[in-house]
């Protein structure tokens, strides 16, 4: 309300306090998140994004990034959605980094006009990694016999019960050679001259912050209070921007038991699971950077 009758005011008696609204966004990039876990996709942030650019008399959006990376797909989502409205709202956009912006992490980073980190940041990252495991053999040791009857030559490539076949690597690492290019291709329309000619940028290197700027891969060093305020004036303000949660970060998906009526223990049980396996891997992502 104050600000409805603020902007009614003539511009020379109005204050000079600038609120820039402030997205927070932390965690590993995954398309899916359980009851107990809430990863970053574009449907679990898509919300708070647009809330802080409608912001009308705010001249920029801030966003503190703390990410390991991910998903490709969500990660380029999520970097869409805030260029787009950036573009469509006329706000700069300043990207902090905290602990970590790497691989998609780092592709979400270079939607800011600018990127600001700590010295001991680590970001970079670009490339595409695959990851998984391989059990044949155990098979055999305990007497159970795989079956697998497909449709189509390749549907069951990669099968981790299966011996790995060349052809199946070489078809998972020319996927990834798409997918890298397309990152590399983005990273090079949004940094630009600001890349510095060197041989390990686009080879899945990390660096720390320090050495991140002498790359171009960053713009400075500093945290967001003080820069903000160096940019629009010792009155500035920030506003975190959050969107209502549920209980458990949002509405469980109840399934039914056969009398009708919601199967509590059995929806718990299943997210628990879920959970425990989004953990393991988030965890994974995290300690790839030491972290």
């Amino acid at each position: 309300m104050r600000r409805f009758f603020s902007r009614l005011l003539p511009k020379s008696l109005r204050g000079n306090t600038v609120t820039i609204p402030v997205i927070r966004l932390s965690g590993a990039i995954m398309p899916s998140s359980s009851a107990f876990r809430q990863n970053l996709s574009l449907a679990t942030t898509a919300a708070v994004i647009e809330r802080a650019f409608s912001m009308p008399d705010a001249p920029a959006v801030a966003i503190s990034l703390n990410s390991p990376g991910g998903s490709p797909v969500q990660s380029r989502l999520i970097f869409r959605r805030i260029r787009d409205l950036a573009t469509e709202k006329n706000k700069k956009v300043f990207v902090f980094v905290e602990d970590v912006a790497a691989s998609g992490g780092y592709m979400i980073a270079i939607a800011g006009d600018e990127i600001i980190v700590d010295p001991s940041s680590i970001v970079g990252s670009i490339g595409v990694v695959s990851a998984g495991f391989g059990f044949p053999e155990m098979l055999k040791k305990i007497g159970v016999e795989r079956r697998v009857h497909t449709a189509g030559q390749n549907k069951a490539i990669l099968d981790p019960f299966q011996p790995e076949k060349k052809e199946d690597v070489e078809r998972l690492k020319s996927l990834q050679l798409e997918i890298h290019d397309t990152f590399i291709n983005l990273v090079k329309e949004r940094r630009g001259a600001k890349l510095a000619e060197d041989g390990d940028l686009f080879t899945g290197a990390f660096w720390t912050g320090e050495s991140a700027l002498k790359l171009g891969l960053v713009d400075g060093i500093g945290d967001m209070r003080s820069v903000l305020k160096e940019r629009y004036g010792e009155k500035t303000k920030l506003a975190l921007i959050t969107q209502p949660r549920g209980l458990f970060g949002r509405k469980l998906g109840i399934a039914g038991s056969a009398g009708g009526l919601p199967d509590l223990g059995a929806a718990f049980a299943g997210n628990a699971a879920s959970g425990l396996l989004e953990a393991a891997e988030e965890q994974a992502l995290w300690r790839r950077y030491g972290l």
